[in-house]
């Protein structure tokens, strides 16, 4: 038998989204953890699907993705944030969110590189980074508002940072920023050659009537950023895996020099019919308040339980405080619930370097209000 070389990622394992979900699988639990819906997207945007790939558009898309969609993505953020962003030289279609951040990650990170990241992180982030020998520096925001202090992000900041890498809105936190956040960035980039990954991917699902703070509103911020997003999570078709990135031309022509060896392009008649649907700017325009519903809902559901409901400004995410319920840690926590009480979570901890325990979970409420229901029914129980 051959001896296997070292791991490139010794301490990555299986996600803790996996794992809860095979935990819920087991025991018969409602998922409430990993971010997926449970009901049906748009038969419209179906219908169009199954029309293109019959009139037989299955053969590859070009590198940067079908034109049609890339315009109507360029129209939509031109609406949204008053942004320009070339179609043909500045939007590049991905498989997913995900794969749009790694490709940025790969295409700009080198050895030694250092990149900042803000805790709660989506678990892709670090990784990708030490991948390519960049060095993570971390900045954790808290329970229970997840508030930035600048002056320490500020001080994360040296010679050696290529990178920082936002989640706006956070998932799992649902914390967005907001005006004075973005002022504080543009004043830590300011002369400096830093790079942006802005990861949005639920920047249509913002609540309250507060506004989305776009990286590219800002001029200054623009241009030295890689915008993601993802039509997952715009129209509840996560296992499509299609996403975007734009970014300044430059910036997009060295991504696309590492995303046409990574993928080269993506599913050409699920783009024809994103591009066709997207048209229709109602389809995207009330997400806000289709999600904003079922968020109200499961607190409501949940406002005379032992939990603490934390704020939720965007995402689908739901944060609970448990500690008025058990002192057990989050994961230990999560898992009981599942057993036990059937409802399967994502322990907020797993978002953290160091396993940071506040006694929270994350529930996802993209699903049927029966679903929740359900959920609640056994919450309510604890």
């Amino acid at each position: 038998m051959i001896q296997l070389p070292s791991s490139k990622l010794p301490n990555v394992g299986t996600t803790i989204f996996t794992q809860m979900s095979q935990l819920a699988n087991q025991h018969q639990a409602i998922n409430l953890s990993q971010g997926f819906p449970d009901f049906e997207t748009d038969s419209e945007l179906l219908n169009l699907a199954n029309d293109f790939i019959k009139k037989g558009f299955n053969q590859y898309a070009p590198l940067g993705g079908i034109m049609g969609l890339k315009e109507e993505i360029a129209r939509k953020i031109e609406n949204s944030h008053q942004a320009i962003y070339h179609p043909e030289t500045e939007i590049t279609i991905t498989a997913g969110g995900t794969q749009a951040i790694f490709t940025a990650i790969a295409t700009f990170v080198q050895k030694d590189d250092e990149v900042v990241i803000f805790e709660p992180a989506y678990d892709c982030y670090e990784p990708t980074v030490e991948l390519f020998g960049g060095i993570v520096k971390r900045f954790q925001m808290k329970a229970p508002d997840y508030e930035i202090d600048w002056n320490v992000v500020r001080n994360l900041i040296s010679e050696k940072t290529k990178m920082i890498i936002l989640n706006n809105p956070n998932n799992p936190s649902g914390k967005i920023l907001k005006e004075n956040d973005i002022q504080e960035l543009i004043k830590i980039v300011k002369d400096t050659n830093i790079l942006i990954l802005s990861d949005e991917v639920y920047e249509n699902i913002v609540f309250d009537g507060n506004q989305h703070l776009s990286i590219c509103k800002y001029p200054e911020l623009k241009e030295r950023s890689i915008l993601v997003a993802s039509f997952g999570k715009l129209f509840h078709i996560t296992g499509w895996k299609i996403g975007y990135c734009a970014a300044p031309k430059a910036l997009t022509d060295e991504f696309r020099k590492v995303h046409q060896f990574n993928v080269f392009c993506v599913n050409t008649p699920l783009q024809m019919a994103l591009g066709e649907y997207m048209k229709n700017d109602e389809h995207y325009n009330q997400l806000n308040q289709f999600f904003q519903e079922k968020r109200d809902f499961l607190r409501q559901g949940l406002a005379q339980t032992s939990f603490e409901l934390l704020n939720c400004e965007g995402t689908y995410f739901q944060a609970l405080k448990y500690d008025k319920i058990s002192h057990k840690n989050d994961f230990d926590f999560a898992t009981e619930l599942t057993i036990n009480h059937k409802v399967a979570s994502i322990p907020f901890s797993a978002f953290y370097k160091d396993k940071l325990n506040e006694n929270v979970i994350r529930l996802c409420f993209a699903k049927k209000n029966e679903t929740l229901e359900r959920a609640i029914e056994n919450l309510a129980k604890i």
